[in-house]
């Protein structure tokens, strides 16, 4: 299964004390309030996206499964690819990203919607972007007792903005080449944010009694001030501002693992594969029996 995790916006707002707000993911959304001049560009189609239906598992990282997801992925009319992923956590929280992109020469998102709410993130948030008609809306509330702030407006989205399309992007990637792209974040009006994609090493991977080798990605948002600026809004800083990726590197390249949070200030994550197997039948406990 190829895999589409999204990506990251992170806000700022004051409730009581100031406080940080929310990202990802994939993720996915992470939002910065500096971002450096780095040079971004859109990213070649190589390996065009068709029709998905995958299944994943999302651990801490002690390994304990917290939720569920589901990939789904369409082909419109057209060369328009339409693709959701959903995470079900057994706190009741849910994730539910949607994100709608063109694949003619280069990727190019033309809509993006982020809903994350329940106790598994710190902010409830509904973000929603439309290249089409340049209109943005952020829905977000400070826990779940918080008073909902709404803010929406225009915005003009260059070519090189892949919320929710870090992963996608990365399986296109030249082998060992890395990557500067761009990700619209919401502080809370809308920023770009420029992130970079950065091959680490190959690492070995067993698919079944096989082996084979997975590039490891490191996502690293180009954040500026915000270290700083963090610190002293919450006295802390989250433990990193990275978010790790395993991709499948051959003829046809696929999603392995993803690790990170969810939000900004969120705990660490693990997001993998899972496949689908049927109940067991009673012939097959007979004979696992003998």
């Amino acid at each position: 299964m190829t895999a589409s995790l999204r990506t990251m916006s992170c806000r700022l707002r004051t409730v009581g004390h100031r406080r940080a707000g929310t990202g990802l993911a994939v993720i996915m959304v992470v939002v910065a309030l500096v971002s450096l001049p780095v040079h971004a560009a859109p990213v070649a189609v190589r390996f065009p996206e068709g029709v998905i239906h995958g299944f994943l598992l999302v651990r801490s990282l002690v390994g304990e499964i917290i939720g569920q997801g589901e990939m789904t992925q369409v082909v419109k009319e057209g060369d328009l690819v339409e693709s959701q992923l959903v995470f079900r956590f057994k706190d009741g929280s849910l994730h539910d990203e949607k994100v709608a992109f063109s694949q003619q020469r280069i990727f190019t998102l033309t809509s993006y919607r982020l809903v994350q709410r329940g106790p598994s993130f710190p902010d409830q948030l509904d973000v929603s972007i439309d290249r089409g008609t340049a209109q943005y809306t952020v829905r977000s509330q400070a826990g779940a007792q918080g008073k909902e702030e709404v803010l929406s407006g225009q915005v003009d989205l260059p070519k090189d903005v892949y919320n929710g399309m870090l992963i996608t992007v990365s399986k296109n990637l030249q082998k060992g080449v890395d990557e500067t792209v761009s990700m619209l974040a919401f502080t809370p009006a809308p920023q770009v944010v420029n992130v970079q994609l950065r091959t680490v090493d190959e690492q070995p991977i067993h698919i079944g009694d096989l082996s084979s080798t997975a590039m490891h990605y490191a996502f690293n948002p180009q954040i500026g001030m915000i270290g700083e600026l963090l610190g002293k809004v919450t006295g802390k800083l989250p433990t990193q501002f990275h978010y790790d990726c395993w991709i499948l590197v051959d003829a046809a390249p696929s999603f392995v693992k993803f690790e990170g949070p969810l939000q900004l200030m969120g705990p660490i994550v693990r997001i993998e594969l899972a496949s689908p197997r049927l109940p067991a039948q009673p012939e097959d406990e007979k004979i696992s029996s003998k």
